[in-house]
Formats: C-alpha cells, sequence, structure tokens
C-alpha cells in the first residue's frame, strides 16, 4: 500500500473535506491546499485511475475503501504526533508543520511502539 507522498496528502485532504463539509469537489481540494485548479486535476485523474477515488457525473468526490484506508491511516499518524509535539512543548503550527513530514516516512513499527508510549491507542 505504498504511494506517493503527494498523493497521501490528496487523500488525507479529501477525508478532512468530506469530514467538515460533507460533499468534496476538485476546486475545494484546490483551494484547501492552494494549488492550482490543474494541478489537482491532474492528481484526481491519476487516484480515480488507481482505485483510490471515485468522482461522479457532478464531480463529487469520495474515497474508495482503499483510499479511506491510506487517508484514515495518514490522518490517524498527523492527529497523533502533532498531539505528541504540542505536549512536548511544540508550538502548534510548527507541531503541525512536522508531524505533516514525518506522517509520510515514520514506519508502522515505529508509530504503534509512539502511539503506545504516548498512550493513545
Amino acid at each position: 500500500m505504498k504511494i506517493q507522498e503527494s498523493a497521501e496528502n490528496y487523500l488525507e485532504t479529501i477525508l478532512m473535506l468530506s469530514q467538515r463539509n460533507g460533499n468534496v469537489r476538485s476546486i475545494d481540494i484546490a483551494n484547501e491546499l492552494e494549488f492550482s485548479k490543474p494541478s489537482v486535476s491532474v492528481a484526481m485523474k491519476n487516484l480515480r485511475e488507481n482505485g483510490y477515488i471515485h468522482m461522479d457525473k457532478d464531480g463529487y468526490i469520495t474515497l474508495t475503501d482503499a483510499g479511506r484506508e491510506i487517508a484514515d491511516m495518514i490522518y490517524e499518524r498527523h492527529t497523533l504526533l502533532s498531539r505528541w509535539l504540542i505536549r512536548l512543548g511544540v508550538n502548534e503550527k510548527t507541531a503541525a508543520e512536522d508531524a505533516c513530514r514525518i506522517e509520510h516516512v515514520i514506519s508502522k513499527e515505529s508509530f504503534e511502539a509512539i502511539k503506545k508510549h504516548v498512550g493513545m491507542n
């Protein structure tokens, strides 16, 4: 289930937007990430072709089971790592930025160990 970091970020963004707004379209993703509409369009095409998202005839995007699994994993990592760094005294903005970088490279084993250690499982 290894995909590129950018794809993981898009899937996580789709998950967060769907939780916040219900419906998600490419323009919502472009606005959230401050990316161009053409860049998002290309990314959505790739995610759709690889089976991570479904786009209906009206342009609404939903995660497939495979996309949801990755989005949930990345979102959990981001949330736990951000909270942990904040508890350690890192300011909120820096914690979120660092968590965003760490969430893509940390091994499952290391993440599970951190999760167990901080009691957030």
